[in-house]
């Protein structure tokens, strides 16, 4: 197969997701010595699921999606019910009153009532320090059960994104109160029982996990069985399970390694036995710059700006993601919410880079292939994934254009958790990031401007900060519905013109499944998929 060609298809590929046991075209499993089985999910996963502790964050969020549940679900039409019925709003937005599903119980056979969501809400308000990305945890004042089924929630004060937050994957859901350790859960669980539509039936650290339906589901058994998450080397590895028949299902979700051959995927769908599905755009694909590190070229307005000229987004889609995904303009696609504002494009130009360069003090003189200022060279360090190909590629293509206008990029690759510790405590020049994502956005990766464990360190060195962060808060309070479009673009503007932010493309979750697998379908988040909803014609 092309090199050429490998990257492609899965570039948000953080845990890939298998289902196992196909022979041949059936998709049933077998296993040796045995009679054929009813078909089961089998997911191999680059990582192990770690810690399932839904109220903390080393867990595979796609395995937490099946296990937990949240008061209300985030849907294309907007907030739904899920384990609430129904709620009320006070006229002054501070309390939420929620009407709880009756006959809910958790796996373990607890009853699911309104001391159970008190108990797991204050257990993660106690721990809030290790929530702060999320800002309803700094605007909850107190949770507290009306009767068994109706729970109240009230805040410090106004903050629309309330429903918004309550519906993410975590931290607001909940765990059976006999799990709970010594009353909390913030130094371990004695076990993962929630609600959801499948159980943690037996997990063997760097094997597998194995999950069971929920018989007593509240929701309807689902019609799949047994899924399980058989840990497997990302790559060739993956692809030779997939060719031999022994997994069937592919999709990418949050732990972002590129997998799978995009000739060879075809040639699976060509043959009539798998199909593709994507969904619509689901976040953006970035460079995070680093406006707050005054020791580096980065901090220069000028320097990001050229970056953005020199990266060719339209070459990045049609050749490593093979058009699967979108060139980026801006930091949110059109589809999110608020985010369609008209900002002014600044298209791949290595020209247009060059003079911003020039007139910035940024010059090429005695021979130097590399640019100075003041004594000091135009070289930054830039930090990818090393398990994502994507992120890899990107930037060998950026380093190259890069060089060509006199700037010299060094590239990093290391573990996605190392990255991340980089971007919390401002240790980078440039690295790769991605937006929160469909479910979460605009609001989230917005409150994280500010925040010190996410993007505080890539805003603080702008001109406009100060402005940036009191729109921030202005917005986030706010109950006037054109008064908060008005702040958001205002804040989308202000990072825009800045360009600490870089977008590359706009990632979409794509599955590759069974020709004869029905009721494929996407949350508003790329971290999980709707399990219970599948099934085989």
């Amino acid at each position: 197969m092309k090199r050429n060609k490998t990257v492609a298809l899965l570039a948000s590929l953080l845990v890939i997701f298998l289902l196992a046991g196909c022979s041949g075209s059936d998709g049933n499993v077998k296993q040796e010595g045995a009679q054929e089985q009813t078909r089961e999910l089998v997911y191999a996963t680059a990582k192990d699921i770690n810690d399932m502790n839904p109220h903390l964050y080393p867990g595979s969020m796609s395995a937490q999606g099946m296990i937990y549940e949240s008061l209300v679900e985030n849907t294309p039409e907007g907030i739904k019910p899920l384990l609430a019925e129904s709620w009320d709003i006070s006229e002054d937005g501070k309390v939420y009153t929620f009407h709880l599903r009756k006959n809910v119980t958790f796996h373990d056979g607890e009853p699911f009532n309104a001391e159970a969501v008190k108990l797991n809400i204050e257990t993660v308000q106690r721990n809030a320090a290790k929530h702060s990305w999320i800002k309803l945890s700094t605007m909850l004042d107190n949770v507290a059960a009306i009767d068994e089924h109706t729970v109240q929630l009230t805040l410090k004060q106004t903050y629309y994104p309330t429903l918004l937050e309550l519906s993410m994957t975590r931290p607001y859901v909940f765990l059976s109160p006999k799990d709970f350790l010594n009353g909390e859960t913030k130094d371990g669980v004695q076990g993962y029982h929630g609600t959801g539509p499948y159980k943690l039936e037996e997990h063997v650290t760097e094997q597998f996990a194995k999950f069971t339906a929920n018989e007593q589901y509240w929701g309807g058994t689902p019609e799949v069985k047994t899924i399980t998450a058989k840990v497997l080397p990302a790559g060739e590895t993956t692809l030779l399970a997939l060719q031999k028949g022994e997994v069937n299902f592919v999709f990418t979700d949050d732990r972002g390694t590129d997998s799978l051959d995009v000739e060879a995927m075809q040639q699976l769908v060509d043959s009539g036995d798998y199909q593709i599905v994507r969904s619509d755009p689901m976040n953006t694909k970035m460079i995070v710059a680093n406006s707050g590190n005054t020791d580096s070229p980065v901090s220069d307005l000028a320097v990001r700006e050229a970056i953005w000229h020199a990266i060719d987004r339209k070459t990045i889609s049609q050749t490593i993601f093979n058009g699967t995904e979108a060139p980026a303009e801006t930091l949110f696609a059109s589809n999110v919410n608020y985010a369609d504002v008209g900002l002014e494009k600044r298209e791949f130009n290595p020209e247009t880079a060059a003079k911003l360069l020039e007139e910035a003090g940024w010059t090429l003189s005695g021979g130097s292939e590399i640019r100075t200022k003041d004594g000091r060279q135009l070289t930054m360090k830039l930090y990818y994934d090393v398990n994502s190909n994507s992120q890899k590629t990107q930037a060998e293509l950026l380093q190259s254009e890069a060089q060509k206008l006199g700037m010299k990029l060094e590239l990093v690759g290391e573990e996605s958790s190392s990255i991340a510790n980089r971007r919390s405590t401002g240790d980078y020049e440039l690295l790769f990031n991605q937006t929160w994502g469909l479910a979460y956005d605009p609001q989230s990766t917005i409150a994280a401007f500010a925040s010190e464990a996410s993007y505080l360190h890539t805003t603080k060195g702008m001109a406009q900060a100060d402005e940036l962060y009191r729109k921030i808060d202005e917005v986030m309070v706010s109950t006037d519905e054109e008064t908060r479009k008005a702040l958001y673009k205002d804040i989308l503007t202000i990072v825009h013109e800045e360009a600490v932010f870089i977008p590359l493309t706009n990632g979409s979750v794509t599955v590759i499944a069974p020709a004869d697998l029905e009721g494929i379908s996407f949350k508003q988040t790329q971290f999980e998929l709707p399990f219970e909803r599948m099934s085989f014609k």
